[in-house]
C-alpha cells in the first residue's frame, strides 16, 4: 500500500473526475458516463439503487442536465488508492423549470493513472425559506 495522497491534489483530481460525470450528463454522452463508472458501481438515490447500466441508460434519450454548479467541495482519503468527494450540486434538469440542489458523496478508486467512480449517493437539499434557513418539508422530493 502506498502513502495517502496530498489532500489538495486529491481534491483537484476528484473534482475534475466528478465534473466529467456531470459534463457527460450535460452532453447526453452515455459512453463517457459509463467509462467513468466501475463495472460494479452502486448509486443510492431518492428513487432507489442504480448500477452502472442504470446510470448510463438515463442518457439514451439525450442530455438530462442543462447546467450545473458544484460548490463546497471537500475530499477525504479513504486509504491508499481511494477517495471520497462530497459537495453541494445546484443544477437544472433538462425540461424542468426549477433548479434543484442536492448534496452528493462519491467514492473514487485509483485505476492506473486515473480514477473510477465506485459509489455515489445523492441527498436532496431541504428547501430554503424566505429567511434562508432550510427546513424539513412533508412534500416528496422530485426524481
Amino acid at each position: 500500500m502506498g502513502a495517502l495522497q496530498d489532500p489538495d491534489v486529491l481534491l483537484q483530481e476528484l473534482s475534475a473526475c466528478e465534473r466529467a460525470v456531470w459534463d457527460a450528463l450535460v452532453r447526453g454522452d452515455a459512453d463517457a458516463d459509463a467509462a467513468l463508472l466501475c463495472e460494479s458501481f452502486l448509486g443510492v438515490y431518492s428513487s432507489g439503487f442504480a448500477d452502472r447500466a442504470d446510470h448510463s441508460a438515463q442518457l439514451h434519450h439525450g442530455p438530462t442536465v442543462e447546467a450545473y454548479d458544484l460548490t463546497e467541495l471537500q475530499a477525504r482519503a479513504l486509504g491508499a488508492g481511494h477517495g471520497l468527494l462530497s459537495y453541494r450540486a445546484s443544477f437544472q434538469r433538462t425540461g424542468r423549470q426549477s433548479p434543484e440542489v442536492m448534496f452528493v458523496s462519491s467514492i473514487w478508486q485509483r485505476r492506473g493513472a486515473g480514477w473510477i467512480n465506485i459509489f455515489s449517493q445523492d441527498t436532496p437539499a431541504l428547501p430554503e425559506t424566505h429567511d434562508g434557513i432550510q427546513r424539513a418539508s412533508s412534500e416528496p422530493t422530485p426524481n
